[in-house]
């Protein structure tokens, strides 16, 4: 996962300095030589790393840290807040042209993930209510054109293509958006192995010709500084209202992410973390600097989970719960409403309070062994899910073989089962258990909520308190309009499934 060997360096160099009532200027330097030592080896550009410490000593300048109780966490203070702004401060914000179509630009090399992305942000910008159009302006790339279609028709969303030159292409798709009143169209442009004289000519004059509202450099975060030569190049032809960050769940150092803003002045803006279509959204510098300093990102766990999870499960089992009941059926639905959100690694990574120990832990866990659960809890019958103490050994090793598991392998669930359980009734009496973080979560649900005028007391309070988030998305309700064929292009309008 992206920042993986930064995040590991910057959490030891943090609990090396919680402890410490004081810190003297060699303790400091030691300490800013050991997050030095970690950007560089996430391969950040070396101005940019430079930049950094001295943006830190400067937060820590004067007589802060003696004046301090904590000196260690006033560094590390310095440090999140450096990574914040190193990040880009504060996520963008899509201003919509007052005459649309907005136009949005999507330019870089060969390789990089262009075409996806095109697809990810159209089904992004639909999520927003908004009537996305693609424009396959990619033809030189075989099958580029092809790829938005298949990806177009996944997403329900328009494609237009023909054959013509791409600067042509760009301007007749344009026109063919504002003829079917669609209100933001994305241009899928060609790139190279690298970057020569006849790419940059070809996208400047897409630019040209299009005057996009924005321009987004796409690039993969594992090319790592080799990424700040291209963005420099495409930055001086077409002016970068930002970057798009691919394959973030692939690169473990993160160079290029940390890299864009320092170098050309403009922020990553969104980043893809999957290869699924929803996998892929506005970034947040400051849950970004949380996660790699390991202090877990709860907004986006809750954003995941109103995204994937079904509500009216969740509500359901919750009531459950909270009454005290909580049988094997309801722990199944939990289950799958958890699998639904990726995997346990990269659910506990953003989890405050969350060791590395536990995040391995949970980065190693197959899904094979949750299958084999759902398996051994299926060969139960309903009176066994319900009461899973009337289940004696002829009936563990009944289920053991239905479930092509082992009577071990049943035990071990059953003993899980019981303390989750004993667990759950503990939460329905009032005791919350000492889970790291969970407390402070709560608190914090329940003073935004009191904020608001929300009550967390009943599934409804929460579901509220959440609606009324500051950019809570609300899907669309309706389609767009219907698909039509302008002569001398070429609509693909959506399948139907």
């Amino acid at each position: 996962m992206v920042f993986d060997t930064l995040s590991e360096r910057l959490e030891k160099f943090g609990s090396s300095l919680k402890s410490r009532g004081r810190i003297s200027p060699e303790d400091l330097d030691r300490a800013l030589g050991d997050v030095r030592a970690a950007l560089l080896e996430a391969d950040v550009e070396l101005g940019v790393v430079r930049g950094f410490l001295t943006a830190v000593k400067e937060r820590l300048g004067g007589d802060v840290l003696s004046r301090s109780l904590t000196p260690g966490q006033q560094v590390i203070k310095a440090v999140h807040e450096q990574l914040i702004e190193v990040l880009g401060s504060s996520p963008l914000k899509i201003t919509y042209a007052s005459k649309p179509p907005t136009v949005i630009l999507l330019a870089g090399l060969q390789g990089a993930g262009k075409t996806t992305t095109a697809a990810k942000l159209a089904n992004w910008f639909k999520a927003q209510g908004r009537q996305p159009f693609l424009v396959a302006a990619d033809l030189q790339r075989p099958a580029a054109v092809e790829q938005l279609r298949v990806l177009g028709s996944q997403i329900g969303v328009d494609v237009f293509s023909e054959l013509a030159n791409p600067v042509e292409v760009a301007r007749r798709g344009v026109a063919e958006a504002t003829r079917l009143g669609r209100d933001v169209v994305i241009i899928d442009t060609a790139g190279r192995l690298s970057i020569d004289a006849a790419l940059m000519a070809e996208v400047g004059d897409i630019s040209a010709t299009t005057t996009p509202h924005y321009t987004f450099l796409v690039i993969d975060s594992s090319t790592g500084q080799d990424a700040v030569a291209t963005a420099k190049t495409f930055h001086d032809t077409l002016e970068l209202s930002g970057v798009i960050v691919t394959k973030l769940d692939y690169d473990s150092r993160g160079g290029a992410v940390l890299s864009a803003q320092g170098v050309i002045g403009r922020p990553v803006v969104f980043a893809s973390t999957g290869e699924k279509m929803s996998e892929f959204d506005l970034f947040h510098p400051d849950r970004m600097a949380s996660r790699i300093l390991g202090m877990g990102d709860v907004m986006s766990l809750i954003e995941e989970a109103e995204r994937n999870m079904d509500a009216d499960v969740l509500a359901d089992t919750a009531s459950r719960m909270m009454s005290g009941v909580f049988t094997l059926d309801d722990f199944m639905s939990q289950m799958n409403q958890v699998r639904k959100m990726g995997s346990m690694g990269g659910l506990m990574r953003l989890m405050p309070g969350v060791t590395k120990e536990m995040r391995q832990a949970a980065d190693n866990v197959d899904e094979k062994q949750l299958d084999q659960v759902a398996a051994i809890v299926s060969s139960m019958t309903k009176e066994e899910r319900r009461n899973p103490t009337i289940i004696n050994g002829s009936r563990r090793t009944r289920i053991a073989h239905g479930s092509g598991t082992t009577v071990p392998a049943v035990n071990q669930l059953l003993n899980q089962f019981t303390q989750m359980q004993k667990m759950m009734k503990q939460m329905a009496g009032g005791n919350m258990p000492n889970v790291p973080g969970l407390g402070k979560m709560a608190q914090l649900a329940a003073r935004g909520a009191a904020a608001r005028g929300g009550d967390l007391s009943s599934m409804e309070g929460l579901e509220a308190a959440l609606a009324r988030r500051p950019g809570a998305i609300v899907a669309p309700t309706s389609g767009g309009p219907k698909n039509k064929k302008k002569k001398g292009g070429r609509v693909t309008p959506p399948k139907n499934r």
